[in-house]
């Protein structure tokens, strides 16, 4: 039996998220999906709306086998026909399942090096994210369901409830917050093992609600790059490159990470040394989706966690660039919720937020269903 709940989030992503227009080309690109079921009604939506649909399946076993042998001749090649694709695309939706997902765990850092500067840099950060209107999203599975503590159905009712969200409604909610991050020099974030100070004067402020990713959630600038001075420690586990890691923390000095430790604190410090931008941060964001409580091993879940805030070793987006440039981008998560140590927020002095709960009047509207 058909679920309906797939039409309703394959309406959101080709009308919300890409605004999906008559003669568009949009590539829609699985990844480790179980079934097709979102593609072919996303294939079957954007031929109604007279868009052009072009379809990629992918598997992490053969991407799995493409990264352990690759050299810097089979990526550049790779990424030659993938960045001609893209080029010519209006619209991408990445829809990312997985039977397992640290399938590239035992990859060599010095392989998804090749990978990551030859062809995710020049596919995805060269094309993808500055000319097409593009979403991403990831799909129920049964491992995504166990990694978020949750039985399939519970989390397959989770899920399409998130990712469908009034998103209209959120976008009227962020506004203060807009306001607020627009107007401020100074950054002070205090916590357990964390006592960290930063600028985000002049850079630009991104609402995000469900233009981008899927579930959305979050307000995002950069730090000016080599303002960021102090310590922070982690709370939230990340899965990245198929390694989990937890613990994980910063040293800071003028913006760069001069000390970094985690439970695989070798892997984690090959990471930062991928290029000279990895130990700089390109993002910093508030969490404003209340919907999701908890972390799940999922980054495009956990960053938008109610009450949380990431901050982004690596690259900077173009709309909202602090010139850092890297060919990682690693989005790691604080909650500062009580239930998870609590933590304060200072914009220019003045209290933003105390334990995830936003202080000032004009924002309480962001605190619905905290």
């Amino acid at each position: 039996m058909h679920d309906p709940r797939i039409d309703q989030l394959a309406n959101v992503l080709l009308d919300h998220s890409c605004k999906l227009q008559k003669g568009e080309k949009v590539l829609i690109e699985a990844i480790d999906l179980p079934e097709p079921n979102l593609v072919c009604s996303l294939i079957e939506g954007a031929a109604k709306r007279g868009a052009l649909p072009v379809v990629t399946w992918k598997n992490l076993n053969v991407q799995r086998s493409l990264y352990m042998t690759a050299t810097e001749e089979s990526m550049k090649l790779a990424a030659k026909f993938e960045q001609a694709r893209m080029e010519d695309m209006d619209a991408y939706i990445g829809i990312r399942g997985s039977a397992n997902s640290s399938q590239h765990a035992d990859v060599p850092q010095k392989q998804m090096d090749l990978y990551q500067e030859h062809w995710w840099h020049p596919v995805h950060s060269g094309v993808r994210v500055p000319k097409t209107k593009w979403v991403v999203l990831r799909y129920p599975t049964d491992s995504f369901a166990q990694s978020a503590k949750m039985s399939t159905p519970a989390f397959e009712d989770f899920f399409f409830k998130v990712c469908t969200a009034d998103y209209a409604a959120m976008a009227e909610a962020q506004k203060p917050l807009v306001k607020r991050m627009e107007a401020a020099d100074q950054v002070r974030i205090v916590g357990p093992g964390t006592e960290l100070e930063f600028s985000i004067k002049g850079i630009p402020v991104i609402p995000c609600n469900g233009d981008r990713n899927i579930p959305d959630g979050e307000v995002f600038t950069a730090p000016v790059r080599d303002s960021i001075n102090g310590k922070i420690s982690f709370n939230t586990e990340s899965r990245y490159q198929g390694t989990v890691f937890s613990d994980i923390c910063f040293e800071f000095k003028d913006g760069k990470i001069v000390k970094a430790t985690a439970n695989e604190t070798e892997k984690l410090n090959a990471i930062l040394d991928s290029d000279e931008g990895a130990r700089y941060c390109g993002e910093w964001s508030l969490g404003t989706n209340n919907h999701v409580k908890h972390p799940m091993l999922d980054t495009l879940f956990d960053e938008k966690i109610g009450g949380s805030f990431h901050l982004t070793p690596g690259n900077a987006y173009d709309i909202a660039d602090n010139s850092n440039e890297s060919r990682i981008h690693w989005d790691l998560v604080l909650i500062q919720r009580e239930d998870y140590g609590g933590g304060e927020i200072y914009f220019d002095g003045e209290l933003l937020r105390k334990d995830g709960y936003f202080v000032p009047d004009d924002l309480q509207g962001l605190n619905i269903g905290l």
